[in-house]
Parts: C-alpha cells; structure tokens; sequence
C-alpha cells in the first residue's frame, strides 16, 4: 500500500462523500464572505476532515503496530484484505440486519447537535471545528483507509495514509463548498462506479501483500526482515 492507493481512494470516494456529507458542505456559512475569506473557510472545513483521518491514522496504525511486533503482520494483511473484499461483495441489508452499524448511527444523531452549535458561530475556527466532527460521521469509505492504515502497522505511516485519503477528497468537496451547487447526479454514478472495483483491487493488494510472494512493491518478502528484527530482540 502507498500513498498513491490513498489519494486515489480519497478521489474517487469523494463523488460518493459529495452525496453522504455534501449537504453539509454546502450549509457551510460561507455565503456572506468575500472570495479569500471563502476559500480560507473552505480549506478549513476540508483540512479539520483531514486532520480527524490522520488521527484515526495514528490510532489505527498503532494497532497494527501491535500486529507486526507480534509477528502477524502477514496474517493482518490478509485479513484486511478479506475484509474489505467481504464489504464489498456482501449486500447492505447484512449489515442492516445484524445491525453492525447501530452504534455508528448513534454517533452520527449525537453529532448533530454538535454541528447545529458550531453552524450558528459563524467564525473560521467553528469552520474548522465542524470539518474534524465530518471525519467522525460513519462512511465506508473511512473504513477502507482505516484497513489501510493499519496494515501500514506505523503511527507514523497510518498518520501519513488517512492524511493523504482526507487530501484525495480535497478538491471535489472543495469545488462543492465553493460552488454551491451539486456535481451533476449522472457525473458522480458514473465516478460511484468506479469506486467498488478500486476498493476491491486495494482488498486484492492487501491479501497478496500478505501472502509473501517477493513480488517488489506488490507482495514483497517480509520474512527476512521480520527474522532480523526478532534476531535483534533475542541478543538483546
């Protein structure tokens, strides 16, 4: 995985973001503002949604941190890696029936009042603010850079990962902030389109990364380096 699947991701997830957050992108109090002061508020509102990804980034990553101090990093990749194959192919009425998601939707009706509070500030840091409480609304999405994330197994490269996800959704959400107006509804389902199937290739990547095959950059053999690093441990 890199930073190039991210941005990617952020891209193309972000036509489908444009139909789950872009009636808050365009509630955003921007209307009144001169045009710097627009896209001042704007960058703001997208980089506290960045700023949210790249701390789920550094919580994740730890995690998978965790995963590959114990030597498991090849069995998380291919988990992972199922995993997102698996929400792909799978139908959303399984997850609406054995209500997996019901404590995300609690989370989203708590935000609410939240976002009524901080609307109604009208002031650049609320714009801020309500970015980083957008990056807490559930979205699958999110969910595919998480995975990401934690098989980075690195705080650091977690970090890096979910920041460069929140930046790939930068300039669709950006021009929808701007504009005021909704990207053409045939435009986004043809981008939407894409979306599985990119998912479904970092799903893919994930198990063959996994898999140790010494293939450079796509499954590269992370055995030698794993007995190194437990080696160092030992004569310690």
């Amino acid at each position: 995985m890199n930073y190039i699947a991210a941005l990617s991701l952020g891209f193309l997830g972000s036509f489908h973001c444009i139909g789950m957050c872009g009636s808050i992108a365009l509630a955003l109090p921007l209307n009144n503002r001169s045009a710097y002061s627009k896209i001042t508020g704007s960058l703001l509102y997208n980089f506290g949604r960045a700023t949210t990804y790249a701390c789920f980034g550094v919580l994740f990553g730890a995690l998978g941190k965790g995963f590959v101090i114990g030597g498991y990093q090849q069995l998380l990749s291919i988990v992972l890696g199922s995993l997102v194959l698996l929400y792909v192919l799978l139908p959303t009425r399984v997850f609406t029936k054995f209500k997996i998601t019901a404590p995300l939707y609690k989370l989203n009706t708590r935000l609410k009042t939240s976002f009524t509070y901080l609307f109604h500030q009208k002031t650049l840091r609320a714009l801020f603010f309500i970015g980083t409480l957008n990056g807490l609304l559930p979205c699958g999405l999110v969910y595919m850079g998480i995975a990401g994330a934690i098989a980075t197994g690195s705080m650091l490269q977690g970090a890096l990962f979910m920041l460069f996800f929140g930046l790939g959704t930068l300039p669709a959400m950006l021009a929808l902030s701007m504009s005021g107006t909704l990207i053409s509804l045939s435009f986004r389902n043809r981008i939407r389109k894409t979306v599985p199937v990119f998912v479904s290739i970092m799903g893919v990547l994930l198990i063959l990364r996994g898999l140790n095959l010494g293939i450079p950059y796509i499954s590269p053999e992370m055995s030698k380096t794993q007995c190194e690093a437990h080696s160092c441990c030992h004569k310690k």
